[in-house]
């Protein structure tokens, strides 16, 4: 359940959630970018008792199904159980920005996971970290998580300076606010990446946020700067101009043709 919120910036609302439907969460391994599906059934549908998503999709039409929204796991805290998530807010646009915005302490929330796949290496020579909002989570996360002197650049493209949140780390970061004041999503990431004198050695990154801004950086870390793909956490969280459920019902046949196109490149 919903233990309470806080606006952290103008378009970031924090909520943190406990409880005993807690007591059996739990991370498994030290993933940074660990995240949960939280689950929005539709309003006024009388579902099966005791709720279950894989039941629901079993048993009715897809029009009923619940709908589903993916977030990083900002920071789990086992002891006391407290699960901290961040949600991007946009006014009434969207569907889990505006539930944040009015979600009260003792409201309950569905959830499935966690999953994860991304933790920085301390063996690498230095870290490369990029993303929009959406990806901000779970890049203060990894910051945080740097190994004591890590070398790291870190890239966060957010609309304005009053959207820049406090991060702590132990790593030597250079972390990077670059301002959108009404540029297209990941214009101002694709130019800083490309404009970065890449350290030379064994670089680990991190990039993630809209899709668009994420093929044009896959390509320039694979293709022009030889990164190897097992050295790499890409994907786009979201697509410009498509819902969530859009963007899940094509983004398998985007991410094959993407790979396509960047093994024609490398031969």
């Amino acid at each position: 359940m919903v233990l309470r919120t806080e606006r952290i910036s103008p378009h970031m609302i924090r909520v943190i959630v406990g409880g005993d439907g807690l007591r059996d969460f739990a991370t498994t391994s030290d993933f940074t970018d660990h995240y949960v599906k939280v689950v929005f059934p539709h309003e006024g549908v009388d579902y099966p008792q005791p709720f279950s998503v894989q039941h629901v999709r079993e048993t009715m039409p897809r029009e009923l199904w619940p709908r589903l929204r993916t977030y990083t796991v900002r920071a789990w805290d086992p002891d006391i159980r407290e699960l901290t998530l961040d949600f991007v807010y946009h006014g009434d646009e969207g569907l889990a920005g505006p539930w944040a915005a009015r979600a009260m302490p003792g409201e309950e929330i569905l959830m499935l996971g966690p999953g994860g796949g991304y933790a920085p290496d301390p063996e690498a020579d230095w870290h490369l970290l990029v993303g929009d909002e959406s990806a901000l989570p779970a890049i203060a996360a990894s910051l945080e998580a740097m190994p004591d002197g890590a070398r790291a650049h870190a890239f966060v493209e957010v609309e304005g300076p009053a959207e820049e949140i406090k991060v702590r780390t132990y790593g030597d970061v250079h972390l990077t606010w670059l301002y959108r004041r009404g540029r297209r999503v990941g214009e101002a990431l694709v130019e800083a990446v490309r404009e970065l004198d890449l350290p030379g050695g064994d670089v680990q990154a991190f990039v993630h946020g809209e899709a668009g801004f994420v093929k044009e950086l896959r390509r320039l870390l694979r293709v022009e700067a030889g990164v190897p793909m097992a050295r790499l956490s890409i994907s786009g969280y979201w697509r410009l101009g498509v819902d969530d459920e859009g963007w899940r019902a094509v983004k398998r046949d985007w991410n094959r043709q993407v790979e396509t196109e960047e093994a024609v490149e490398l031969g």
